[in-house]
């Protein structure tokens, strides 16, 4: 069985889809690719992807990723363009690795989004920036399947600025971009629940909801700040086993030798 990592994107309007759109479209894809697909066992067998931590319904996504367990070994550079063609623009598939690692999970720690505030002073996101960093806690509530919940939003931004995003408008109209890394903790903290709260700690209230897109995932590197691609080990293993199997092959015999 050979296992493919992929990364895909969710852009333009097909950041609205849910996850479970995705999961349809995705399995049409392979069926349209012809992927040599594994499935479960029991009485409704299923394709065997593994999705990791999906961005909510409404965002778009420069990164999300998933796994697939084939039959039968197939190059992941051609595999990617089959299923790109296989799928609506937007959904695109734009990285495939073979899986050479284990646990591609606990290698997504932390997602740097963007925020697109029309209609905010840059100088005003700037100023409720920095009250968001200095506050010692920031709690927000939100609606989850087991009913009302507090949280700290503080604890989990590792970084957060604002730009000024006039200088790529065509008109003057006022347009703040906040770039935040978000640690991935228990409860989740999400972007919008940042938005709350920077309303709550400087009554930041931006007139149209926000634009968000998730730019990266990956592991969180506490010393530079950086979020890694979780896909680089993979590729970095190559090489590895490469060198390895060289270094157990069995030489051959010199000549002359019996």
């Amino acid at each position: 069985m050979q296992r493919i990592r992929l990364r895909y994107t969710k852009r333009g309007r097909l950041r609205f889809t849910s996850h479970r759109d995705f999961q349809r479209a995705f399995e049409r894809a392979l069926r349209r690719a012809g992927v040599p697909m594994a499935y479960s066992a029991g009485f409704t067998p299923h394709p065997k992807v593994s999705y990791a931590n999906a961005a909510p319904t409404g965002t778009g996504s420069e990164a999300e990723y998933l796994e697939i367990a084939l039959t039968e070994a197939r190059d992941p550079g051609e595999l990617r363009l089959l299923l790109d063609e296989s799928l609506p623009t937007g959904l695109d598939i734009v990285d495939a690795v073979e899986v050479r690692t284990s646990g591609l999970a606990d290698r997504l720690t932390a997602s740097v989004w963007e925020l697109r505030l029309d209609g905010v002073d840059p100088a005003e996101a700037a100023d409720a920036v920095a009250a968001f960093e200095s506050a010692g806690a920031v709690e927000v509530q939100r609606m989850t399947k087991n009913g009302l919940r507090s949280f700290d939003t503080r604890a989990a931004v590792a970084r957060l600025e604002a730009y000024d995003a006039r200088a790529d408008r065509p008109d003057d109209r006022p347009c703040a971009i906040l770039r935040l890394v978000v640690r991935h903790v228990t409860p989740a903290v999400r972007p919008d629940d940042v938005l709350s709260g920077l309303r709550a700690v400087a009554d930041l209230a931006p007139p149209v909801p926000a634009a968000v897109t998730r730019l990266a995932q990956g592991l969180f590197d506490e010393e530079t700040g950086a979020v890694t691609d979780p896909l680089a080990p993979d590729r970095e293993a190559v090489p590895a086993l490469t060198a390895a199997a060289a270094a157990t092959a069995t030489p051959p015999a010199p000549e002359g030798s019996a």
